[in-house]
Parts: structure tokens; C-alpha cells; sequence
């Protein structure tokens, strides 16, 4: 016996599984409709006047999408996957307040991360060392504290923003262009089920939708309205991250960039960003300074001073720094390359490029190359 709860979240999901019947017409007769059952009963004309053509009116009458939509509601319950109808108490509020809002949303994994204050990470699937080390830092800095990173799971800054969130033991919501059964793009299986087990999974994706390109730019306004703000690591011109930028800025959140390399195609758009007057960042302080006072004030209060710092370079011996100055922070160098440079047996260098990453100071990536991290400042 299906209870009312699945019967109205049936009814929701066909809705949203009609072609033609977009957001912008959902959310229409979402305001106006006290039930949204009553769209079924409808005349034609009325619901022509909502602005739905004639072939899906015809869809809507005669219940074309109605199993499809109650098994999308049995696979849920038997997959752990949530279903949150638009103005239940569910849902989570910061999307309420943006413009166009999923009447649908899916979620696997924690769900009480909906309510928790987050902020947006996001940048480009082509990042530089610096750019992906900055994402990792401040992802880290920023979970550790008790923000939850929201990003897209997209190859580049957004898998570096999930995986530093993590790795600080906080919590990242990945909001997908695809069904929430997807895993997308495929080598992020490991990092997906990561996000289950300490995360979320969101998309407004019907399960079995495929990450077709035209998907992205639509879920970008679900990343900015979930969070508090969004910092933008890393966007060329046209990249999609600066969609996600205007969105924020439209839906009144506040707006984050890290500076880079002007000589970087990468830089365009954070520095871009910052001329438009958006927050420079170069530490996590930078981003809790902007965030609400009550919020701001715990963190700063719980900000443990007594934490052991990592190693500052004059910790380092002579030798260790003369290695780590022939290393870049945003190119990584063949090993062949440091040893040819350092004069040093292979050997020692092997140890000192061992000792360097132990402490946080290096990082070894795959072809024998190693680069210098980029952190942000404690």
C-alpha cells in the first residue's frame, strides 16, 4: 500500500519526467496549484496556458509517465535514496530562496548535510598544480572547520575540492548532472563512493539520466544555491565555473576568487572575478570573514591555536631547501631534471625528496615528477 508521502512524490516526479514541462513551468504550477495532483484534472486550455504544448498536454491527461514516475519511487526505497518534494520541510531551505528551484531533488548518502552551512568550490576540469593544490588546501581548511564543500564532481578543481574536504575528515556535497545512479565521469567511481560514505550525492536527475552536456550548466544553480558562497579556484573565459559565479551573484551569495598567473589562461576568470569585485581569497580566513556573523564568530571561537603548525622553511636544513627552490608550484619537475641540477648522488636525493614530502612540503605525482605544494596560509 503506497502511503500519501510516495503517492505526492509519485505525482511530483511525473511531473518533471513529461518533456516539455521545464522548471520554470513546474515551478509556475507550483506556486499557483495548492496540490499538484490538480494538474492531471486539468483542461486543456489551462494547461496550455501554463505555457505546456499541446504534445505534452496530451502526456500530462492521459498519465503517459505515471508507472515510470511510481518506480522511480519503489527503486528509491529500495536504494537508500531520498526524494525531497519542494516545500516540504525536507528540502533544504537555502534553495527555497533562489528563483527557479528543482521541484525534485535526490539525495543519497547524509542527508542532514542539507541543513548544514556550506560553501561552493568549483573551477575547471583543466587545472594547473597551483590551481588543484589551492582547491585541495582550502577544501581542507574549510571542512576542517565545519563548512561543507559543495562542488560538481567534474574532473579537475571539483575532484580536488571533495578530496581535501575529505582527507580533513569534513563532510562534501557533490550535486551531479546525471542521475544520482551514475557515476560520472567514470575514473571518480572511488571518490563517489567516498562522498556516500562521509557526503552527499544531490542531483534533480530522474535515476538512469545520462550526464548529457546540456545537464551542467542546469545543475550550477543547485551548487551556488545550496551554499553560502561560491570561491572559484581556477576559470578560463568560457568556462562553466563562471556561470556558476553569476549565478551566486544573482541569487545573492557572496562571491570568492583565488588570484592567479595572468600569464595563465586558467587565471582569467578568478582574476576577472576579483575586478568585478569578488572576494580575493588566499587563506580559509578570507572566506569565513564574509560568512554570517553567528557562523563567522563559532568558527573563529573553536579555532584551536594550540594546533601543531607544519614545518615553516626555516625548519628545513640547507640541503633540503637547496632541493625544494628547484621545484615549482605550478609545473612538475622530473626527478632526472632535480638530479641534475642538485649535483646530489641518487641516493641522497631519494631521501630528501622522501623527507620533503613526509612534511608537507612536496608532493610526488605519477612519471617520477615532483612538484611543490601550494598551501594556502594557516
Amino acid at each position: 500500500m503506497k502511503t500519501d508521502v510516495d503517492r505526492r512524490c509519485a505525482e511530483a516526479i511525473e511531473l518533471t519526467l513529461v518533456p516539455g514541462v521545464g522548471t520554470q513551468t513546474q515551478s509556475r504550477l507550483w506556486k499557483r496549484l495548492p496540490v499538484l495532483s490538480e494538474t492531471f484534472a486539468m483542461d486543456n486550455g489551462t494547461l496550455e496556458a501554463f505555457g505546456i504544448a499541446a504534445d505534452s498536454v496530451h502526456a500530462l491527461k492521459s498519465r503517459a509517465y505515471r508507472s515510470m514516475a511510481e518506480e522511480i519511487v519503489d527503486w528509491c526505497g529500495r536504494e537508500d535514496c531520498h526524494p525531497f518534494l519542494r516545500g516540504t520541510v525536507e528540502y533544504p531551505a537555502a534553495l527555497q530562496e533562489i528563483y527557479d528551484p528543482p521541484l525534485v531533488l535526490y539525495a543519497r548518502g547524509k542527508t542532514e548535510l542539507l541543513s548544514a552551512p556550506s560553501l561552493a568550490i568549483v573551477g575547471t576540469r583543466r587545472p594547473t598544480f597551483y590551481g588543484l593544490q589551492m582547491a585541495e588546501g582550502l577544501a581542507s581548511d574549510l571542512g576542517s572547520r565545519g563548512l561543507a564543500v559543495v562542488s560538481g564532481l567534474a574532473r579537475g578543481i571539483d575532484a580536488a575540492a571533495h578530496r581535501g574536504c575529505l582527507e580533513s575528515g569534513g563532510s562534501t556535497i557533490a550535486v551531479l548532472g546525471c542521475g544520482i545512479d551514475v557515476v560520472y565521469p567514470r575514473e571518480h567511481r572511488q571518490l563517489t563512493e567516498r562522498i556516500l560514505q562521509n557526503g552527499l550525492l544531490l542531483t534533480e536527475f530522474p535515476p538512469g539520466t545520462s550526464p548529457s552536456p546540456q545537464n551542467f550548466p542546469v545543475r550550477n544553480r543547485i551548487i551556488s544555491g545550496m551554499a553560502l558562497g561560491a570561491l572559484i579556484v581556477e576559470a578560463s573565459e568560457y568556462s562553466g565555473s563562471l556561470i556558476t559565479a553569476r549565478l551566486a551573484m544573482e541569487q545573492n551569495r557572496e562571491v570568492f576568487a583565488v588570484p592567479g598567473n595572468l600569464t595563465s589562461p586558467q587565471s582569467f576568470g578568478p582574476n576577472f572575478l576579483i575586478k568585478q569585485g569578488a572576494k580575493l581569497v588566499q587563506s580559509w580566513r578570507d572566506v569565513v570573514e564574509e560568512l554570517p556573523s553567528d557562523l563567522r564568530h563559532r568558527i573563529l571561537a573553536q579555532e584551536d591555536t594550540s594546533k601543531p603548525a607544519q614545518p615553516s622553511l626555516e625548519m628545513l636544513t640547507d640541503e633540503e631547501l637547496s632541493v625544494l627552490h628547484l621545484l615549482e608550484t605550478d609545473e612538475a619537475v622530473h626527478f632526472d631534471r632535480v638530479l641534475e641540477k642538485s649535483g646530489l648522488a641518487i641516493t641522497r636525493l631519494s631521501e630528501l625528496l622522501l623527507r620533503l614530502e613526509m612534511i608537507g612540503q612536496i608532493r610526488q605525482v605519477p612519471g617520477n615528477l615532483y612538484v611543490k605544494l601550494a598551501r594556502p596560509p594557516k
